[in-house]
């Protein structure tokens, strides 16, 4: 049986080095998915669109299918690599700041602090670890310039659903009350090496310059009560926090949690700290 030449050969127990990465393999407990199509690519950095001078922070880099073509456009770029083996690579390029961490052990206040800028951040998040990654950025918004992320396509789709939409979820009111977003580039699985089994898709989120103020940590507790119990009534879930909190409100509390405009949850959350 004739072999496909384009094809690397398997490594024993089946694990294929990725494409073009210098005989690395994809390690599943990182969900390392790794970009390989070149039009897609460049899609994304369009829709990026780095310039010299900005603080660019890339999540995730890998072998650097956004890298390269991003750190020629800006120039300097630091990048945030949990993999030892690619950051000692990474290392060996003078245009990049490579911090070797666990990006939820990251300080990215402290990053924007130490530019003397707000930041810039880009990457294809680990699929298993995306939402805890969003909920980690979402207290250092005000240090963040605009942020494009890979994510898997129905991550998106909560991420900017609309009320009365099924996947109106708790990840689109806590992300619509401080990010403006759009679904900027659809990603299909043949464009990864190895492929995923979902679709993918890179959202753009620009912080909102005057987000309504709010107890972002009473905030979150309030919407995922309201969120606990997604087909009953609000009155079964939402009800008991209110009475708890001691609020006086006329919060139709008749509805389910994906029928509430985010700036309804908005308003009943800045009743706590006003109360």
């Amino acid at each position: 049986m004739s072999l496909d030449p384009r094809k690397k050969p398997a490594r024993p127990g089946g694990k294929r080095p990725v494409q073009g990465g210098g005989g690395h393999v994809a390690r599943k407990r990182f969900g390392q998915n790794f970009l390989v199509d070149h039009g897609v690519i460049d899609e994304i950095v369009r829709a990026i669109a780095p310039r010299p001078g900005e603080s660019l922070v890339e999540i995730g880099p890998g072998l650097g299918a956004l890298t390269n073509p991003v750190v020629e456009r800006s120039e300097r770029l630091t990048v945030v690599e949990l993999d030892r083996d690619l950051a000692a690579r990474l290392r060996k390029r003078s245009e990049l700041n490579v911090i070797e961490s666990d990006v939820l052990k990251v300080d990215f206040a402290q990053l924007a602090t130490d530019a003397g800028q707000k930041l810039r951040l880009i990457g294809n998040l680990p699929y298993n670890i995306s939402s805890p990654i969003l909920f980690h950025l979402l207290p250092v918004a005000d240090h963040v310039l605009d942020q494009h992320f890979m994510l898997q396509k129905e991550v998106v789709d909560r991420m900017v659903a609309s009320p009365g939409n099924k996947d109106y979820s708790r990840l689109s009111v806590m992300l619509q009350w401080r990010y403006d977003m759009e679904n900027v580039v659809a990603v299909p699985p043949e464009s990864f090496d190895p492929p995923p089994k979902v679709d993918s898709a890179v959202v753009r989120m620009v912080p909102l310059p005057n987000p309504p103020q709010v107890d972002l940590a009473v905030f979150e507790k309030m919407v995922a009560v309201a969120f606990s119990q997604r087909r009953k009534i609000l009155r079964h879930t939402l009800g008991a926090w209110i009475t708890e909190h001691g609020l006086s409100t006329d919060f139709d509390l008749q509805r389910r949690a994906e029928e509430v405009p985010v700036a309804e949850y908005v308003a009943l959350a800045a009743m706590v700290k006003a109360a």
